[in-house]
């Protein structure tokens, strides 16, 4: 699921509505905003609420970030989640914590609010609340994000914290960040992603890079406000597949092109360490003659490759280069080249795993 986020208090009121509004005609299924630290809360109830409706009517999910201070500072009780429900919000996010204990128990609370727990910590506190036997489908994962540069998650970290959570079967999520926008709730933002790789990435890539790591569901976009095509990019991202944007080489066939292009790739399930193969199109090719062209002696990481007729029963295999190999006999023409941004993707190739192109 694709998420944005809103921060009602910072923002003009009719501009925010108009984005969630956007946003939901696109299929944007979840929102995220935050209480804390919002000066003068009480006085901003009311423009929370209008926000919330306007994402309501697009049966988006509304998470509220809270931390159990918000609860003294409002005046509510800590066991009872009827004013976030009265917002219209689905969920709570708890940036921080109780004992396990008091968190299961909110989720038999009458509202029937789902909670949210903060992910990026390598500890055991999700494992605690599970351990009270919460009730079932009610807990979800969402990491941080980071405003400042050289903060973020390490990758390494990131994958261990989130492959924890799936084994456990609990929904996750993670931040990524739009360089068309302006800000996040705090007074100072550098960006506001999860991963610190991710920093200076674009929005698309990102989210791309999310969905290749296989362990994160939902995808919010953290800053206001991303941009009306970048969120249709995203909405309209393929959420099962590696797609990969690509540089033809001048003189491609149609033919070429087509078999790059209009062909659902998927790589053999016996990898090596020099090229993900695609040989299931070769079938479709082998009546096709496909001539010698642009047989570069050697290939590189990111080239896009397909076997020609001098390669025998190889013709019409594609191949994503890993590293740098000789073209011996000059059997394979060179088609296209991977974005460079998008280069660390091919890591991501497993065995079996489906892949597409499309013309950057």
């Amino acid at each position: 699921m694709i998420g944005i986020s809103v921060y009602p208090y910072k923002e003009d009121l009719a501009k925010t509505i108009e984005y969630v509004e956007t946003a939901g005609k696109l299929g944007v299924g979840r929102i995220f905003t935050n209480i804390l630290s919002v000066p003068n809360l009480e006085n901003e109830i009311a423009r929370f609420k209008q926000v919330i409706a306007k994402a309501r009517e697009y049966n988006m999910e509304v998470v509220i970030d809270i931390a159990p201070a918000v609860f003294s500072e409002l005046g509510i009780k800590p066991d009872s989640l009827d004013f976030f429900q009265e917002l219209g919000a689905t969920a709570v996010r708890l940036d921080s914590g109780y004992d396990g204990f008091h968190e299961a128990m909110l989720t038999f609370e009458k509202s029937n609010m789902k909670v949210e727990l903060n992910i990026s910590y390598d500890n055991p506190y999700l494992e605690t609340v599970l351990a009270y036997k919460p009730r079932h489908g009610a807990i979800w994962g969402c990491h941080n994000f980071y405003p400042q540069r050289y903060t973020g998650l390490a990758l390494a970290h990131f994958e261990k914290c989130s492959k924890q959570v799936k084994q456990l079967g609990i929904r996750t999520a993670a931040f990524i960040s739009s360089s068309n926008a302006t800000h996040g709730p705090h007074p100072y933002n550098d960006r506001l992603c999860t991963l610190e790789m991710h920093r200076d990435l674009d929005l698309i890539t990102q989210a791309k890079h999310l969905l290749a790591l296989e362990y994160i569901d939902d995808i919010i976009v953290a800053d206001v406000y991303a941009s009306e095509n970048e969120l249709m990019k995203l909405v309209k991202l393929n959420k099962d597949v590696i797609e990969f944007n690509v540089i033809f080489e001048p003189g491609v066939s149609e033919q070429e092109k087509s078999v790059i292009l209009n062909e659902l790739h998927f790589c053999r399930g016996d990898i090596n360490d020099f090229v993900s193969r695609s040989t299931f199109v070769k079938l479709k090719l082998k009546t096709a003659t496909i001539p010698a062209n642009n047989t570069a002696a050697t290939l590189y990481r990111g080239d896009v490759s397909i076997g020609n007729d001098s390669f025998g029963q190889y013709k019409g295999e594609v191949n994503i280069v890993k590293q740098t190999i000789q073209n011996q006999q000059q059997l394979k023409n060179k088609v296209a080249t991977i974005i460079s941004e998008e280069l660390f993707l091919i890591d991501y190739i497993q065995p079996w795993t489906k892949f597409t192109f499309k013309e950057a």
